[in-house]
């Protein structure tokens, strides 16, 4: 073959790696940027959200609310457990394993902090066992890297990280790993910024797009049973790229979340009521002192 041949076929090949370049960088994004948001069921949260709901592939960060020392962040863990089993549905609903997809697989990749999650405590929220894969990390370095390497692979729905403190470069990379493979990306910090006070202060600036808080709220009463009701939350979205912050008081219906207007006391309108449950038995007339001596 002539020189100018070869040099013909040299010329064909950069331009034909020059066009998989461009399609890894470019060609999962649009494919992702063309399917719905991840909403979150609420008409008033997703109405303040850019495009209707969170965007696939981005880093979005959870903090738990102030819950008291020890604890673990119930509802933190509740929220975006739900978050995780509504992501899981997309990409169930389109399939898994095909490649470049944006995300289209129906699991969740959860890098865990832990000694592990409640599995029916999750079952109650949506996320299934057979949609989880759990990864535990000695410390927030090798969950981060988790996160990373998972967020490259388009089989997944999500990834999950339970992290403590990351700088604002290590939030760009899991941001940048997310927007080009579609896979959404969400930091867990169960127990806020120093597992008491429960606020952001700790957790420090990140490229994450949305910031939620999530606190426990009194449960609301069921079919009449005192103390006993369906588990409730109050979600604060603190910051939003393009959205609008703001606060509201969720309950769990089994399949997803209601909107508590507060105006009405906070639970759509009906007014407490009291119970009149005795707590001690009434008092009798003397002392049990010699009775008792009488007896024995």
């Amino acid at each position: 073959m002539s020189k100018g041949g070869r040099g013909r076929t040299g010329a064909a090949q950069i331009a034909v790696l020059r066009r998989r370049i461009a399609a890894i960088e470019q060609g999962a994004v649009r494919v992702w940027q063309g399917a719905p948001p991840l909403t979150l069921g609420v008409p008033g949260i997703d109405g303040g959200l850019p495009g209707g709901g969170l965007a696939r592939g981005g880093l979005h960060e959870v903090l738990g609310g102030a819950e008291g020392r020890g604890n673990r962040g119930g509802a933190a863990l509740a929220f975006a457990a739900v978050l995780a089993a509504r992501r899981a549905a997309l990409g169930a609903s389109r399939g898994s394993g095909n490649g470049g997809n944006g995300g289209g697989g129906g699991r969740v990749l959860w890098c865990l902090a832990g000694p592990g999650l409640y599995g029916p405590g999750l079952a109650a929220f949506g996320l299934g066992a057979e949609r989880l894969i759990l990864v535990r990390g000695r410390d927030d370095r090798e969950r981060l890297w988790a996160m990373e390497e998972g967020l490259k692979c388009t089989a997944l729905a999500m990834v999950v990280g339970e992290v403590g403190r990351l700088d604002l470069g290590q939030s760009r990379r899991l941001q940048l790993a997310a927007e080009t493979s579609g896979v959404t990306a969400l930091l867990l910090h169960p127990r806020g910024d120093d597992g008491d006070r429960g606020g952001d202060v700790g957790v420090g600036v990140s490229a994450a797009l949305t910031r939620w808080r999530i606190s426990p709220a009194p449960s609301t009463e069921t079919q009449g049973y005192t103390g006993i009701g369906a588990a409730c939350c109050r979600a604060e979205l603190l910051r939003c790229k393009g959205g609008r912050p703001g606060s509201w008081l969720l309950r769990w219906n089994g399949e997803g979340w209601d909107e508590r207007d507060e105006r009405k006391h906070g639970y759509g309108g009906e007014k407490p009521e009291t119970h009149p449950l005795p707590v001690a038995a009434a008092l009798a007339h003397g002392s049990a002192v010699p009775r008792l001596a009488t007896i024995i």
